[in-house]
């Protein structure tokens, strides 16, 4: 469990007006007495929920969030803490996992880090959302398996209507990646990125890999229109073995110097789906 809380400016009482990165900087308030009132917030939280996440928002009061921080491992000797007790860095403090916002990376990040958006632009219940101004099921699915690929973790809000109910926009959403993981969850959860994070096919096919349990998997990002599927750099043992998720059998693939050949199955040429996976049986080097 995660809990979150804005430490720079929700609890504010200051008349500042934001309209960019300096003046949210200035809205922090650096009082005493607001340092003292939240942390005495987060202390109640840690002692009462002993959460495994503290997810702090917009900067903190400076010179605090490493009392706070240590209070906290103490505690939960296990948890993690977010990189937005320091807004933009500034002062270099502590953090376990960053958070870059309605952000993919272009290649892999050792240290782990989390996607943070919503399905739409709001995080929160957003009246005016329609499709267009949404994310499709399709871009949530190819988005999260990006960035699991580069060791990502996607944090996805959703905005409840003022009875608790959510919309059926972003509940077609939720059920196309819940649908999507069905089949295909086992290159995701539990799973680590590989040597690389992508490939494409000579074909234009965008592949995405990860690893899980002494496998590899090739996330298809597009419909494949043939049933030949090649991918370059990809050179596999004598004994791998290859299946597609959600498909039996085992599937054809031959190596042609560097070139991995693979025969895909009927059921994914040209049969539109937001990714189809490819379970390599072992790990190639390269």
């Amino acid at each position: 469990m995660g809990l979150y809380y804005s430490g720079g400016i929700d609890w504010s009482k200051q008349d500042t007006t934001v309209t960019d990165f300096n003046s949210l900087v200035a809205a922090i308030i650096q009082e005493k007495s607001y340092a003292e009132y939240a942390n005495a917030h987060w202390r109640e939280l840690i002692d009462r929920y002993q959460p495994s996440i503290l997810w702090n928002d917009l900067g903190y009061p400076v010179g605090q969030a490493n009392g706070i921080m240590a209070y906290f491992y103490n505690h939960v000797p296990n948890g993690v803490v977010n990189d937005r007790f320091d807004l933009g860095g500034q002062f270099g403090l502590h953090f376990d996992f960053s958070t870059p916002e309605y952000s993919q990376l272009k290649q892999i990040e050792p240290k782990k880090w989390e996607s943070t958006r919503g399905l739409g632009y709001s995080f929160g219940y957003n009246q005016n959302d329609t499709d267009l101004n949404m994310i499709s099921v399709d871009e949530l699915v190819d988005s999260f398996v990006d960035i699991v690929s580069k060791n990502g973790n996607l944090l996805l809000n959703i905005g409840p209507n003022a009875d608790g109910s959510i919309s059926k926009l972003q509940t077609e959403r939720l059920l196309g990646l819940g649908k999507w993981l069905d089949v295909n969850g086992e290159a995701i959860f539990g799973s680590r990125y590989w040597i690389r994070s992508e490939d494409v096919s000579t074909q234009g096919i965008r592949v995405r890999y990860t690893t899980n349990k002494g496998n590899l998997y090739a996330v298809l990002l597009d419909t494949p229109m043939s049933q030949t599927l090649t991918i370059p750099g990809l050179i596999l043992p004598k004994n791998a073995k290859i299946t597609m998720l959600g498909a039996k059998g085992k599937l054809e693939w031959q190596q042609y110097g560097q070139n991995l050949v693979v025969t895909l199955p009927d059921m994914c040429v040209g049969k539109k789906s937001p990714a189809y996976t490819l379970k390599i049986s072992q790990i190639p080097l390269s």
